[in-house]
């Protein structure tokens, strides 16, 4: 694998409730890869998210950054960007607003912002809805704002909590493609979390298969199509073959006994 962006080494999260969300789960996320989690639900998947992204301590273990970088910094000094599964936007402001948003907090003007924001609409096929609001775009155009807003700080780790999962099946699809094409041409790295082996196999080049609470990798499955990936691949047999694969490792997963 590549030179890490990032490493979970020997993590383990309790919360107050006595709830034991992690533990003992190391992983190495290589630069320019795209991974998934894919695991059942409760198994710690968006706690690993959070974790990288500084938004939780780990109760024991630590998250290595190259060069020895702190995780007490933040997640921007990291050049993360967190795309949560609701779009999360502010409905009293625009589309440009919205997006404007990490600039802003980074102390840029809007006149100094206003060419990469529009450059971040534009990826994600909206330059011609910066004044329109939350309430008059579909379901699908509001992730994509999302996604234009993590994008708009070019960042090098993109960080992915179900951001798919609510849309129809049609919606999905094309957000799939336009977030490979995106990836494709940016290269920046990115954790994706999801519960379909579906998705998980069409955009991955690398899908880590988490086990049911306490979360801990189970399995590291290589995806070795290559890409640009299309309606081609997801009917194709070798597609069929890596979603079997990972259909049989989350089942396992979802049956895996902790003995630690």
């Amino acid at each position: 694998m590549s030179t890490p962006v990032v490493s979970l080494q020997h993590i383990s999260k309790s919360f107050s409730n006595g709830t034991v969300a992690l533990r003992d789960m190391s992983l190495d996320v290589g630069s320019g890869e795209f991974m998934s989690l894919l695991g059942p639900s409760g198994c710690g998947k968006s706690t690993v998210l959070r974790i990288i992204a500084g938004l939780g301590p780990p109760t024991t273990g630590r998250v290595q950054w190259p060069a020895g970088e702190s995780q007490a910094v933040s997640a921007a000094e990291h050049d993360i960007s967190f795309v949560f599964q609701e779009p999360t936007l502010m409905p009293w402001s625009t589309v440009f607003g919205n997006v404007f948003l990490p600039l802003k907090l980074k102390g840029q003007s809007k006149r100094d912002a206003r060419d990469p924001v529009m450059e971040a609409l534009q990826m994600v096929g909206l330059d011609g809805f910066a004044d329109a609001y939350p309430r008059e775009l579909s379901g699908g155009m509001k992730m994509r704002v999302s996604i234009a807003r993590a994008l708009v700080t070019k960042p090098k780790l993109l960080l992915m909590d179900e951001p798919f999962a609510a849309l129809d099946e049609i919606t999905r699809f094309k957000l799939n493609n336009d977030l490979l094409e995106l990836w494709q041409r940016f290269g920046f790295t990115v954790i994706f979390v999801t519960h379909s082996v579906f998705e998980s196999v069409y955009l991955s080049n690398r899908i880590v298969v988490m086990a049911a609470r306490p979360g801990r990798v189970v399995e590291d499955i290589t995806v070795g199509a290559p890409y640009p990936r299309g309606d081609d691949f997801r009917t194709s047999e070798p597609y069929n073959d890596y979603c079997r694969t990972a259909s049989a490792a989350l089942h396992g997963a979802m049956n895996a006994t902790d003995h630690l």
